[in-house]
């Protein structure tokens, strides 16, 4: 099984923001990669096959950031 690679749009207004978002994709298991644009605000996310889609926006939902919505790139 391949990859996935998800795409969200998070509200941040700060390097703490993006900074506490990185922390908890970083301690969930199965993220390979993880990109973060303050200035687009947002998130790309590659994991492994057995993460979903809805565990990851759950976990970047539970620093209090406002995901506006996201997507399945692959």
């Amino acid at each position: 099984m391949s990859d996935h690679k998800y795409h969200f749009n998070v509200t941040m207004t700060c390097s703490g923001c993006s900074g506490a978002v990185n922390r908890v994709l970083g301690r969930l298991e199965g993220v390979k990669n993880v990109d973060i644009s303050l200035e687009n605000q947002t998130v790309d996310v590659q994991t492994v096959s057995t993460l979903d889609y809805d565990t990851v926006f759950q976990t970047i939902s539970k620093t209090g950031k406002k995901v506006l919505d996201g997507k399945i790139i692959e």
